[in-house]
């Protein structure tokens, strides 16, 4: 029986793979010969590439609806578009190193997309972000794309030297910017 942190083995490696050679060219072969195990031994936790990745993105998933679920509940369109945003920052720069995977590869992009889940609470976030500014047309919409892609760029590995908790400040505040939100007052905490 393996244990959380023995799964847990498999997945970092995959991740390492993932991002150094893509979904699609990383084999199970290949995460086997980084752990010191035989393929059949990845085989035994995970029969392929797409569910190995599914579980290498489940804990971003949880944190995704966890955090639109806590945004939802909150009163004003404006307190949920700052729950949603920082809450969005604050998964993302937890598995910044995922993002070249979950961004810039074909194949998880492609596996990603037909995920009904992680489908449905991205359309979710995007609609409390782009609430903020419910005006006609699509400009709430545009710019809710717009923060979620720049989080995502900016907190990409190797993208900046800018410390973890100095990256959060000038991220959310860009975003706050772009979606036309203000600062919360001295002493009152963001969510």
């Amino acid at each position: 029986m393996v244990t959380a942190a023995g799964k847990q083995r498999f997945l970092d490696a995959a991740i390492r793979l993932f991002a150094r050679h893509s979904v699609a060219g990383t084999s199970l072969q290949m995460i086997g010969d980084e752990l010191g195990v035989t393929k059949a031994a990845v085989h035994h936790h995970f029969r392929s590439r797409q569910e190995l990745l599914l579980a290498v993105i489940e804990p971003v998933c949880a944190e995704l609806l966890e955090t639109v679920e806590a945004a939802e509940a909150l009163r004003g369109r404006h307190a949920r578009a700052e729950r949603a945003l920082t809450g969005f920052v604050d998964v993302v720069l937890g598995h910044r190193e995922l993002l070249p995977v979950l961004t810039g590869d074909p194949g998880a992009t492609e596996l990603l997309g037909s995920h009904p889940g992680l489908a449905a609470v991205t359309g979710r976030m995007i609609g409390l972000l782009a609430a903020a500014d419910p005006g006609p047309g699509p400009g709430g919409r545009i710019r809710a794309d717009i923060v979620l892609s720049g989080i995502a760029c900016a907190a990409a590995p190797g993208r900046n030297d800018v410390a973890p908790d100095n990256l959060r400040t000038h991220v959310v505040d860009a975003g706050r910017r772009t979606l036309g939100l203000r600062t919360p007052r001295p002493g009152r905490t963001t969510p």
